[in-house]
Formats: C-alpha cells, structure tokens, sequence
C-alpha cells in the first residue's frame, strides 16, 4: 500500500518536503509585501523622494500582483506546474537582489514592479499545490499549514521591518528574501511535480483580453491606493482611471464568457459554495487588511509607539493565528465548517469592537487581547473558507480558481483600506467640528494646547468609529454563510501533526 504522505504522480517527493518548498516562497513573498511599509520613510529619506513618489514603492508592487494573480491558471498551463512557480520564485529573488541595489526612486519603484510579477503568482500557486498535494480528508490540515503563512507573514514583516530599519540599512528588507528565494528554487525544481492533467492553453495568447484585464485591475488598484489621497472624484485622474477601469473589465468579462479557450476561467463561478466563499473572501480581506493597515497607523499616531514597538503589538495575534489554525486543522473534518467561520467572524467581529472602545490613554496591555481574539478569529475564519470554497472546483481548474479568490480576498483588503482611511478622514474633520464648537473657555491651557487636545480626540473618536463599523460589518455578512452548500465530512478525521509530519 503506497504511503499516504507520498504523491502519487511523483512518489519521490514527500509531502512534507513539497509543503516546505511552496511555503518558503509563499511567506517570503507575504512577508516583503509588508516589510516595506515601515520602511518608506527611510527610503524616501535616503533616495531624495517625495512621500507622493515613495509610495509607489509599495503601490507598484501591489499593482503587478493584481495583474499576475487571476492568469495563476493559464501561467500554470502554459509553462507547466514546476517551470511557473520556479519562473515565479526566480523573478522574486533576482527583482529581491536589483531593489537592495537601487539609488534612485524611480528605478527602485520598477524593480518593485518586477518583483510584484512573481510574488504575485507565488500565493495562489502554493495554495493550489498544497489542496492538491493533500487528499481530501486533509485538506483542512493543508489550508490551516497555507493560512499560517497567509495571516502570520503580515504580523511578522512589519516587526522584523521595523527592526531592520532601526538597527540596520533598508536594502537589507530586500536582501534577506535572496539565500530563501534560491533555496526554496532549488527545492522546487528537485519536488515540485507537475500533474499530468495540465495541457497548454489552445487558441494561442489572447493579447485583446491581456490588455484589458491589465488595464482594468491596474486601473482599479491605482483608484483603491491613491483614491483617498487625491480627494477621490475631485481629481481628474482618478475620474478617468475609474472609467478606464470599469469599460475595461466590462468588456474583458464579456469577451471571456463568450470565448472557447478563455485567459481567465470564470465558470468556477457557478460553483455556489466558490461564488459564496469569494465574497466572504472579500469581506476578509477588508477585514485583514483594512485593520492591518489602520492598526499601525492607530498605534503610531494615538499611542506613541515606534515601528518596533508596532511590530510587537500586532505579534500576539499572529501566535493566536498560528494556535487557532492548528486546531482547526485538527476540527474541521469533523464538524460543519460553515459554524467555524460563523464563530470566527463574530469573534473578529467582538475584537474590533473591542478596540473601538480604547481612548488616548490606552497603552499595551489594553490592545493585547483585543488582538489576541482577533488574531484566534481569523484562524477559525480563514481555514474553513478557503477549504469550503475550493472544495468543489474540480482539480484541473483549482490553478485559476485559486488565482481569482486570491485575487478577489487582495482587492477587498485594497477597498477596505480606501474605505477605512477615507473615514477615518472625514470622521476626523466631523469629530473636530463638534469638539471645537463645544470649546468655550480656555481653563488655563494655551490656545495651542487646547487645539492638539481637540485635534488627538477628534483622531481618536474616528479610530473608534471605523473599528465598530468594521464589527457591524462583519456581523451583518454572517448570514452569507449558511448561502454556501453544506458539505459531508470526511470519513475520517486526520490529524493536523500527521499531516505535517
């Protein structure tokens, strides 16, 4: 009898061995898509950049990882299963290497660009190796492994970020992923199989459709990144970008629905459970992100900590992440997945709650378990998705589906963000006003005093609306849940450690 930790298509190659390869490349890459942030700062110090220029750094990378991510499964067919993810790591490393060596903004900003086209990739091809590496009744177990890179890595690059930046130069956020990226390439090119139902794309490249989906997603990303900075429809170029976009992925869908060989599979959409399952990733990812990109920005500006110090605080939700994962990894064959990720949206839910009842004084132990359930939340949330949404996407197209609902979970992180921070603006502004009419007497503070008083309140009652409003949200899209197709458990329940071992 062949070993149930042996693939079948190539039974050289341990289970545990192909899951250390694509993990490798999947955390670098989630990793370095948010070291970066806390380091812009320093980077637009030493390349002479303005904050407006510097941001690409970070917007550039996000723009081709858009881009790649729903060609995941005609790449796949293309160049084969081995040659795509080695390609994708290759590109990383090499792009890893050119960013640490840049000295002007502009060239560094394109060796983002270029790293962004083989990070972009690494993510939905892991998860489709490790759903198909691992037999059914272990999936479970594989999206648990897959998520604890997937929700661990952004809680871990800004603290390791922000200790580089503190104790060492930039180019070193760049250079660490180089000895990794070539390790987890070898790896891939001795374990990496390529299945034998992958056939290369007929009917040629359909340059039209390559255009238009580009065009669309890059359009949309730039409106979701530089929206609120521009002061959204105020600004001709964002007036443009989000026409362009529409037309663009209007046409690009139509076109792809009436082709015979289409650049993007979208029949994985009648799928329930995977139509469902998206957009639940969506609201995810608005989640994940949003609070991802707001609690820092909560923690710098109100609570006076430095990037470290961030770093530190985000830390003990990515231990509960990685906790929570493990146990689902054990559970989820033997219950009905759809009552984990209800208990893991109220409980996220309850943790943002949480943080909108903090004031100015709050101070560590005040977020520590807040993001403690935060952090326990998304394991029991993100674990069963995934799993229930690819569930029943035949294995020949799991390359493309994975590619779009990672693509989807990416963009409501990058609308949560725009939403977020455009009201957290804007509630700001309102909270001043009322603050600073109810001001009638100085009682012995300086006109200025007074002001940045009134001005860190103000600040406050914003973070405190966008984090319950983030719980509303999160409440409110639970129903959604039971939308997705009931599935039998497997006969029998394998353990998480088994699995990994």
């Amino acid at each position: 009898m062949q070993s149930p930790l042996r693939l079948r298509s190539h039974p050289s190659a341990p289970v545990a061995l192909i899951t250390i390869t694509v993990m490798l490349g999947l955390i670098m890459a989630i990793i370095d898509s948010t070291i970066v942030n806390v380091a812009l700062t320093t980077i637009g110090g030493n390349l002479g950049a303005t904050v407006d220029e510097v941001a690409w750094v970070a917007t550039g990378y996000i723009l081709a990882n858009v881009v790649v991510m729903p060609l995941n499964g005609w790449l796949t067919a293309l160049l084969g299963r081995k040659m795509f993810y080695a390609t994708s790591l290759a590109v990383f490393t090499v792009a890893s290497l050119l960013c640490g060596t840049a000295r002007s903004i502009w060239v560094l900003v394109f060796y983002r660009v270029v790293q962004g086209l083989g990070g972009g990739a690494l993510q939905p091809t892991a998860q489709a190796i490790l759903f198909e590496t691992f037999p059914i009744e272990r999936r479970g177990a594989a999206m648990a492994i897959f998520g604890m890179g997937a929700m661990v890595g952004p809680a871990i690059g800004p603290t390791l970020g922000g200790w580089i930046v503190d104790n060492a130069s930039w180019p070193l956020i760049f250079y660490i992923n180089v000895p990794i990226g070539i390790v987890a390439f070898l790896m891939t090119l001795a374990f990496i199989p390529n299945p034998k139902y992958i056939e290369r794309p007929k009917g040629g490249i359909d340059w039209i459709g390559l255009g238009l989906l580009t065009a669309g997603l890059a359009s949309l990303q730039f409106v979701l990144e530089q929206g609120e900075r521009d002061d959204w429809f105020q600004s001709q170029t964002i007036l443009l970008l989000t026409a362009i976009s529409a037309v663009a992925l209007v046409l690009f869908v139509t076109k792809t629905l009436r082709d015979r060989h289409p650049l993007v599979d979208l029949s994985v959409f009648k799928f329930r459970s995977f139509s469902v399952g998206s957009f639940l990733g969506i609201i995810m990812g608005f989640g994940l992100f949003g609070t991802a990109l707001v609690l820092p920005l909560f923690f710098q500006n109100m609570l006076g900590f430095t990037a470290f110090d961030t770093g530190m605080a985000l830390m003990p939700g990515a231990i509960s992440t990685a906790i929570s994962m493990l146990i689902i990894g054990r559970l989820l064959n033997r219950i009905d997945g759809r009552w984990s990720i209800v208990f893991g949206t109220l409980l996220f839910a309850w943790s943002t709650w949480l943080l909108g009842g903090l004031s100015v004084q709050a101070g560590y132990w005040d977020v520590f378990w807040p993001r403690v359930v935060q952090g326990f939340a998304l394991g029991f949330l993100f674990v069963p998705l995934t799993t229930i949404s690819l569930s029943d996407v035949p294995v020949p197209k799991l390359a493309g589906a994975t590619g779009v609902f990672t693509l989807l979970r990416q963009l409501g992180g990058s609308l949560g963000i725009a939403i977020l921070t455009t009201l957290l603006t804007h509630q700001s502004a309102v909270a001043w006003n009322n603050l600073a009419a109810g001001v009638t007497q100085t009682h012995g503070y300086s006109v200025g005093a007074l002001t940045q008083i009134v001005a860190q309140q103000s600040t406050m009652i914003a973070y405190n609306y966008i984090f319950r409003l983030t719980a509303i949200v999160f409440v409110l899209s639970t129903p959604l849940v039971f939308l997705i197709r009931r599935h039998p458990r497997a006969p029998a329940a394998v353990e998480m450690s088994e699995a990994a071992a």
